[in-house]
């Protein structure tokens, strides 16, 4: 196996050697919570390489001894863009989506003559997920409504959130939204894009934060959405991450994860209300 690991080193445009791995898997690890196996050794090939060769270096050596350099601050933030993944769409896991409407929108929304209503889509990639709960929450207002709603809209990658802010995308991606809700997009001045009403971005705030660091948001949250962002951190990240938005959440808050998680062995602090739908119980 030594003999073969050695030879496919030898066949990569650049030298990427055990311990350069380690030292990216614990950087990476340090700074995003993310745990990166063995088996990642080609993705973070893969994702790298394109910034060794805009820097010019020879070596996945070289770009280690870079990062750990005076000079290195400003590339760990590329970094950590490169090794992020990023996949989303239009009201992926739609059924969180009419819960969403139904269950808590509506009744907030009947119950109450006004008030404060804030959502957090905590890893909101390129601004999909936050546009979908944005639209959401703006069909289900009605034109008198006085709810104070606000959509904060976080991710560690500063160029996902860059596209989130300008609310542009290309036109297939319309493809998931449904015929209800395409009133809140609109034609823009690129060929084969779509955008983001205004409506929908006064909606949303988009902020980068790392969430191992601290927090700057104040007062409490009546529903995150945290989806296919703590897939690759350990048991005891995840813990401390989902105790800390526990926290931050209204009594009775509702949290929605991603398709392949749940909290059980993780938090107590919910109970499992519906599919990957939990409510804040303590």
């Amino acid at each position: 196996m030594a003999h073969i690991e050695a030879h496919s080193t030898q066949k990569r445009e650049f030298a990427f050697e055990d311990r350069d791995f380690r030292f990216l898997a614990k950087l990476a690890n340090e700074r995003t919570g993310i745990v990166l196996a063995e088996n990642k050794r080609d993705m973070i090939y893969g994702r790298l390489v394109r910034r060794l060769r805009a820097l010019q270096l020879d070596s996945f050596s070289d770009y280690c001894t870079l990062l750990q350099s005076d000079e290195g601050s400003e590339e760990i933030g590329n970094l950590v863009n490169a090794i992020t993944t990023n996949l989303t769409s239009f009201f992926r896991e739609a059924h969180h989506f009419k819960h969403l409407r139904e269950e808590v929108i509506n009744p907030f929304t009947t119950s109450q003559t006004g008030g404060r209503f804030r959502i957090w889509s905590a890893g909101c990639s390129s601004g999909m997920e936050p546009y979908s709960i944005a639209m959401t929450l703006k069909n289900a207002m009605n034109h008198q409504s006085r709810l104070d709603a606000k959509i904060l809209a976080t991710d560690i990658d500063s160029n996902m959130l860059n596209i989130g802010i300008k609310g542009h995308y290309a036109a297939s991606d319309i493809d998931g939204i449904p015929a209800a809700y395409t009133a809140y997009t609109e034609r823009v001045n690129e060929p084969n894009q779509i955008g983001m009403t205004k409506e929908l971005k006064d909606l949303v705030s988009f902020r980068q934060l790392n969430l191992l660091e601290s927090w700057p948001m104040k007062g409490a949250f009546d529903v995150i959405f945290c989806r296919n962002v703590v897939i690759y951190f350990d048991k005891p990240t995840k813990q401390k991450l989902f105790a800390r938005m526990a926290d931050i959440m209204q009594p009775q808050g509702w949290l929605y994860i991603g398709h392949s998680e749940n909290l059980h062995g993780i938090s107590d602090r919910f109970e499992l209300v519906g599919r990957t739908i939990y409510r804040k119980v303590k």
